[in-house]
């Protein structure tokens, strides 16, 4: 059938479905205890696809953590290609709001908890798929909508679908300002931990200080952090960084601790392996012993999320540029995030993958918004692009 041009969204519907999850909270109760979680947000987006006509999964990721994937089968796929869109239902928590889930709109910014990072990103996805369905054009290949919890936390959402949904290209519609980001920084958290050995204040000749063997570690770490690291750069993400995020050791002031523990985060650029980095702060440790031989310390990595490397030729890239430059009328900017998402899983289970969203501020701070208007273009572009990437026809007459 003949083409024609993809269809509108509907920007009163998109800004009332942003409200409406605004008012869910979805706090991650890893993060704030008592957090309301995702359970409730995730069963009215699931409502919402179903009377969509999509085909709906709601599958806990962990106990009481929902994900909820949503597909819009194509009528052809050996045709067109299938989408995967991306976006976390869970939140961080209040920081102080005063009425973090009654929307308020003002000078078309809509405020509330999540509506920047990432409700008005979800509502946009659920746009999109609505503008197809209220044309009737229909779709060659398939569209996938993933909402998933726990990315503010360790991504256990996206991680369970990681290569077990499958796609041809994904976007993740984390909050970008309407710009294409195609790298982002990954991070490992890891935690130190030297020995000493307890005794009485005054028994110096028996004790060691834990402690005082921590401040030699320290001085190596921020001799990597201020020497080292800056000389790893990248076009988009600048240098890798390290920080010491937490220490605790000692039993009181008149003993001698026996140990001390420092906990640590190392963001780290696309290229560093975590096996590197481990490497390298396992060298210091060795570097201190062959110093001393009495020193004793140990290394342990908690937990860790690889950089996203998009290639700009790939994937759904071509088609998500021209759909900016039609809405948009210019040229989309390409950045990168210093900030982990759940788009370097997608990519690492094989998936080309990179992050578009709307404009606003306020992630993770006491006032939080989306911009209305970029979240209406932020629909429209991924309805282009959807309308390009997927194929579609046009509704008979």
């Amino acid at each position: 059938m003949a083409r024609s041009s993809p269809p509108t969204v509907d920007a009163t519907r998109l800004t009332d479905l942003i409200a409406d999850l605004v008012r869910i909270p979805s706090v991650n109760p890893m993060l704030v205890r008592g957090g309301a979680g995702e359970g409730a947000i995730a069963a009215h987006l699931a409502d919402v696809c179903r009377r969509l006509g999509m085909t709906v999964t709601v599958e806990d990721a962990a106990p009481g953590r929902p994900n909820v994937v949503a597909v819009l089968p194509g009528s052809d796929p050996a045709g067109g290609r299938r989408l995967l869109l991306n976006g976390h239902m869970d939140t961080v928590g209040l920081a102080g709001m005063q009425a973090p889930f009654t929307p308020e709109i003002r000078a078309a910014r809509l405020y509330g908890r999540g509506a920047f990072d990432m409700k008005a990103s979800l509502a946009a996805m659920v746009a999109a798929v609505a503008a197809f369905r209220s044309t009737g054009r229909t779709l060659l290949g398939d569209i996938v909508l993933t909402f998933v919890s726990d990315e503010e936390h360790l991504s256990v959402g996206t991680a369970a679908i990681a290569g077990r949904v499958s796609a041809d290209a994904a976007i993740v519609t984390e909050p970008t300002g309407l710009a294409i980001c195609v790298a982002h920084k990954g991070f490992l958290w890891a935690t130190i931990r030297t020995e000493g050995r307890a005794a009485h204040g005054s028994n110096y000749g028996v004790g060691v200080d834990a402690i005082a063997r921590m401040g030699r570690v320290l001085a190596r770490l921020e001799l990597l952090e201020r020497d080292v690291l800056p000389r790893r750069t990248h076009p988009l993400l600048g240098r890798p960084s390290l920080h010491a995020s937490l220490i605790q050791g000692g039993e009181g002031l008149s003993t001698y601790p026996p140990s001390c523990e420092l906990a640590l985060e190392r963001r780290t650029l696309p290229n560093e392996t975590d096996d590197a980095v481990r490497a390298e702060l396992q060298g210091i440790l060795d570097s201190l012993r062959e110093r001393d031989s009495t020193f004793q310390a140990s290394l342990r990595v908690c937990g860790a999320r690889p950089g996203l490397e998009a290639d700009r030729g790939v994937g759904v890239v071509p088609a998500l540029h021209r759909a900016c430059v039609t809405v948009r009328g210019e040229e989309p900017a390409y950045t990168g995030a210093a900030f982990w998402t759940d788009a370097a899983l997608l990519a690492g289970a094989g998936v080309p993958t990179v992050l578009f969203g709307p404009a606003g501020d306020g992630a993770h701070a006491d006032v939080e918004y989306v911009d209305l208007p970029s979240a209406v273009a932020c629909a429209q572009v991924l309805v282009n692009t959807i309308d390009e990437f997927c194929g579609s026809e046009r509704a008979s007459a």
